[in-house]
């Protein structure tokens, strides 16, 4: 890997302030009302996105607004509740048994427009802040009909998750996430990557894409071993664990740990490796650690919830993270936090968070040799590992706290209520 393939860390808040400005006008001192539609939020937690969600909400709340989040129903879950200060309304999709996911995310949005407008009798709502495609019809719909602004976080870009565009599916994913990012007043994308995509794929206006990245509380690598883990979950107190945790897809990468393990078992025998989360290549990567015989060394654990997460970070003796495709990467920043050593691979955002050599390790995508010399770097020299760990923790410490990502956001608000009421 040379010099040049390398981005130099923080890039995630290079021009974040490019389209804000310091303009506060009296309106916003009271108290305002924002609502924030999103498909996934906790505890339906599918990826990163519910995370997310529940972050900047918590983090919005204490910037004194009031915050209503919109978002889908488990059988299990109540249609209302307060969660730490945030008011969370649930709604059942039209035709919920629906098989066909596109059928099923299109009654998601007409019954998230039924509840806004239920809730608008009561509520004065000053700003949309929509979060993916999955919520975009019922973004734009909203703002059309309630004539109030449109924010919208674009998380990631179906041609990024399938290294293009081919079915009709994807076809009809990539026309809604057009429809989004141009009926947006305001666009908030994670990284300088996901920027780049945005204007060179669907001719985005620079002006309206501000970068914001993901955040991470502190708190989340307290020692608080009072989670137990399951048993069935092989913690090896003598041996050293390598752990990853993603969604189960093929743009995760988790195919090139599993490549690489033989070879590192040979090297270091003390090893085992853990992979938590669900999706469906579950079953293809079940068949790939069968054929290379790897079935008391690499272990697929389906999802865990966080305390359980929290407790294998802080057992494991690095973290990987091989992505082929990653606008940001939430995951990196809670192994970081840990003081884990880390390795990425050199894509998307994930290259804007860890400087090679400095923070973390950088591996080639798809590359399993790469891969192998990254974890040989780290487990050969301890010294270095341990200092990797701790200014990878600190970096995260400083810079992804989710305080200073909702005071990013809440400047974006002000100025897109602003535009949206005197220009």
């Amino acid at each position: 890997m040379t010099d040049k393939e390398r981005v130099k860390p923080l890039e995630v808040f290079k021009n974040v302030h490019s389209t804000t400005s310091e303009i506060v006008h009296p309106d916003n001192q009271k108290r305002q009302t924002i609502l924030i539609l999103t498909w996934e939020f906790p505890p339906n937690i599918i990826g990163g996105l519910a995370r997310h969600c529940y972050g900047l909400a918590k983090s919005l709340v204490k910037e004194n607004y009031e915050v209503h989040v919109v978002t889908s129903k488990l059988p299990t879950t109540p249609s209302f509740e307060n969660v730490d200060g945030i008011k969370v309304f649930r709604v059942t999709p039209l035709h919920e048994q629906e098989e066909n996911f596109l059928t099923w995310i299109a009654g998601l949005n007409l019954a998230m427009i039924d509840k806004v407008k239920e809730l608008a009798v009561n509520h004065q709502y000053c700003l949309i802040h929509a979060h993916d495609w999955l919520v975009g019809s019922s973004g734009i719909m909203l703002k059309s009909e309630m004539c109030i602004p449109l924010v919208a976080t674009v998380h990631s870009l179906e041609q990024g998750r399938n290294n293009g565009i081919y079915t009709e599916t994807q076809r009809f994913i990539d026309k809604k996430e057009r429809q989004l990012i141009h009926g947006a007043d305001q666009l908030i994308v994670c990284s300088e990557f996901m920027k780049d995509e945005l204007l060179q794929q669907f001719a985005a206006k620079e002006e309206k894409v501000v970068v914001i990245p993901n955040g991470i509380e502190a708190e989340v690598a307290e020692n608080n071993e009072s989670t137990m883990l399951k048993t069935e979950i092989p913690i090896e107190p003598n041996k050293r664990l390598i752990f990853s945790i993603g969604r189960l897809v093929k743009e995760k990468g988790f195919d090139v740990i599993i490549e690489a393990a033989p070879a590192l078992l040979k090297k270091y025998p003390d090893l085992y490796f853990i992979i938590a989360g669900k999706g469906p290549m579950e079953k293809a990567y079940k068949q790939l650690i069968e054929a290379k015989g790897l079935q008391e060394k690499v272990f697929l654990i389906g999802y865990v919830d966080d305390g359980t997460r929290n407790v294998l970070f802080r057992h494991c003796e690095l973290a990987i993270f091989p992505s082929l495709y990653e606008p940001f990467g939430i995951v990196t920043l809670e192994a970081m936090i840990h003081g884990k050593p880390t390795i990425v691979s050199n894509t998307g955002g994930l290259k804007g968070i860890i400087e090679h050599g400095k923070t973390g390790l950088l591996m080639n995508p798809g590359d399993i040799q790469s891969l192998i010399e990254q974890v040989n770097i780290l487990l050969d020299d301890q010294e270095k590992s341990r200092k990797l760990a701790e200014n990878g923790q600190v970096i995260v410490q400083k810079l992804f706290s989710w305080k200073r990502i909702a005071l990013e956001t809440k400047r974006v608000y002000e100025e897109t209520i602003y535009r949206s009421k005197y220009f």
